[in-house]
């Protein structure tokens, strides 16, 4: 599917060729199916958001350069030793947006990461992927995948990143993602049984509040405010741009218990933490997820953070609410690191 530059929106929409879709003006999808994309963060992402934070350092790199695909990775500021004892756990993140928008430079995405890596004491590795409606799905959850190789490769490889390797745990790793990186995290989770990744290890995931779909309407997403945001009928938009073509909400990519769907049954899962928000409308998706896993006997817990929206921490990376949820997560991490090393000892 062709994309171009917001410059060419006015040539290119004309009454001939009509939007088709339009996403707050930074994306736009023509009738003939021309994607158009403004370059500039559109106003539910402002720019006020710290850029900077005292006790971490950040940089960006490329990780896949045939596809132009981003990380951004964040390190608290004070040097390891350099004994692997001293080293730091690693949470790899993918950022939300329907699969249609989001990037891990938007300021909300990197102020959060700011904050997850100085208040859990850890690395942070924000991935991008590549979005929809120009790379439907299973593109974000293939890029998701690719990162993973990627960073097995970085643990083991003569080209490593000295500024990574010198902080990360490759023993201690995490797997998280808010919204649709909630998606790509359960994919991710689902695929492992299948991955090659030592000697990287992959002790647990973390979904925030991850944005799953189906056909039949729950209660939260049937009685969701018009004016919520993310409402009804957005969430039906991103899934429209971002499934297959012809594909219904029960497909396998946003159902995880559609017609289609794997047997989660058989999944050798390894610990996993869901989050959700009281007044998300994806919140009794949510809960029901984590009932189902824990019904067939997976290692799932539940935090649920009642009288917040969905993705919240984003919205306002700088709170109280915001701390607490890092607590969650920094307690689910080193929670997971102890059981492991009572499961060594115990082999």
């Amino acid at each position: 599917m062709p994309a171009v530059s917001a410059a060419a929106c006015c040539a290119a929409a004309t009454p001939a060729n009509e939007v088709a879709e339009d996403l707050f003006g930074f994306l736009r999808v023509l009738s003939d199916g021309t994607v158009l994309r403004s370059p500039a963060d559109p106003v539910f992402c402002p720019t006020t958001f710290p850029v900077s934070h005292p006790s971490v350092l950040w940089k960006e790199a490329v990780y896949d350069k045939a596809k132009n695909l981003r990380v951004r990775m964040y390190k608290p500021a004070a040097p390891a030793s350099g004994n692997d004892g001293d080293k730091l756990p690693v949470l790899v993140h993918f950022h939300g947006g329907g699969f249609c928008l989001g990037s891990c430079t938007w300021a909300n995405v990197h102020a959060f990461c700011l904050r997850l890596a100085a208040d859990a004491g850890a690395v942070v590795l924000s991935a991008g992927y590549r979005l929809a409606p120009e790379h439907r799905l299973p593109a974000a959850f293939d890029d998701g995948a690719g990162f993973m190789c990627w960073l097995r490769d970085q643990s083991v490889g003569a080209a490593a990143d000295a500024w990574l390797t010198e902080a990360a745990d490759f023993g201690r790793v995490f797997v998280t993602g808010d919204s649709a990186g909630g998606t790509i995290t359960h994919h991710l989770a689902v695929r492992a049984a299948a991955a090659e990744l030592r000697p990287l290890a992959v002790r647990g995931y973390v979904l925030l509040m991850p944005f799953f779909g189906g056909v039949r309407r729950t209660p939260s997403e049937a009685e969701c405010p018009a004016d919520a945001f993310p409402n009804l009928e957005l969430v039906d938009r991103f899934w429209r741009l971002s499934l297959p073509a012809g594909a219904t909400r029960d497909h396998p990519a946003a159902n995880p218990f559609g017609p289609d769907s794997p047997d989660l049954g058989s999944v050798d899962f390894r610990p996993v933490l869901v989050v959700a928000g009281g007044l998300d409308l994806t919140r009794d998706r949510t809960v029901d997820y984590v009932e189902r896993l824990v019904a067939m006997g997976k290692p799932v817990e539940l935090a649920e953070f009642a009288g917040k929206p969905h993705g919240f921490y984003l919205h306002e990376p700088g709170s109280e609410a915001t701390g607490e949820l890092i607590q969650v997560v920094a307690r689910f991490v080193d929670g997971c690191v102890a059981a492991s090393a009572s499961e060594a000892v115990a082999d």
